[in-house]
């Protein structure tokens, strides 16, 4: 079974979508589409009873939902309809007395029996959040935004690989189909996300005004797929991808 992205030159090259129940990567610079690819995923699933969760770990999910609403997307709906739901595991946004408490407290002190406000989620916390919706509301699809605010460990690459893999595993349990956002500023170097993930999928912003923007489908494991950069541009309801390059 195949889950459609519902971005338009897209799914032609991947056999109708993607492999349901599995984990995808997009990476790419800030700026370069992953977020507006996620929501056109969302939207499109929820459109014909997917129900969809943007879990968020850095954007404010209101400034999210204004910005993507700009496009033909029906999101206000979805989300009046309970077939979108926002997690929005991002830091606290109002300084105050912690801020303070934490300048005459450090957090190895034994002396503070509280976690550290501001300090990433770890891979844990971000899977019961997931867990939970998808027993509370039938979820199908999952947007992870962006990977990078996870904390995992980084105490030497093994162990950072096996953290990312038990992660993803994790998350293809639940059964639903997920992309995981990672804002990387080198898209071409590999990390442990890239072996654990089911497919991965770069995204290109261009040197210069006259170049276009473009994706390439670096992996999708079991599925035929081009590794061209494929151009696209931001239409009405989003990305539209145009071609090869």
């Amino acid at each position: 079974m195949k889950a459609e992205t519902g971005i338009e030159g897209l799914d032609e090259l991947i056999g109708g979508g993607l492999p349901q129940g599995r984990v995808y990567l997009l990476n790419g610079s800030p700026g370069s589409g992953k977020s507006t690819f996620g929501m056109q995923y969302l939207t499109h699933g929820a459109s014909f009873g997917a129900a969809g969760l943007y879990v968020t770990l850095m954007q404010n999910s209101e400034h999210l939902v204004a910005d993507i609403s700009t496009y033909s997307l029906n999101l206000p709906a979805l989300l009046k309809m309970k077939k979108i739901f926002f997690a929005d595991l991002g830091p606290e946004m109002e300084y105050g007395y912690m801020d303070e408490l934490k300048e005459v407290i450090t957090p190895k002190s034994d002396m503070n029996p509280y976690p550290v406000e501001g300090e990433p989620p770890s891979a844990s916390i971000v899977f019961k959040e997931i867990s939970a919706h998808v027993a509370a509301n039938d979820i199908k699809r999952v947007v992870v935004d962006p990977l990078s605010s996870i904390r995992f460990s980084n105490q030497d690459e093994c162990l950072e690989k096996m953290e990312m893999a038990r992660f993803v595993r994790n998350l293809q349990a639940l059964g639903c189909t997920t992309l995981l956002i990672d804002d990387h500023p080198t898209p071409l170097s590999v990390s442990s996300e890239h072996f654990a993930a089911d497919g991965v999928i770069l995204f290109h912003n261009p040197a210069s005004d006259d170049e276009d923007r473009s994706l390439q489908i670096i992996k999708m494991r079991g599925v035929p797929h081009p590794i061209s950069r494929q151009a696209f541009r931001f239409g009405e309801k989003g990305i539209e991808v145009l071609g090869r390059r």
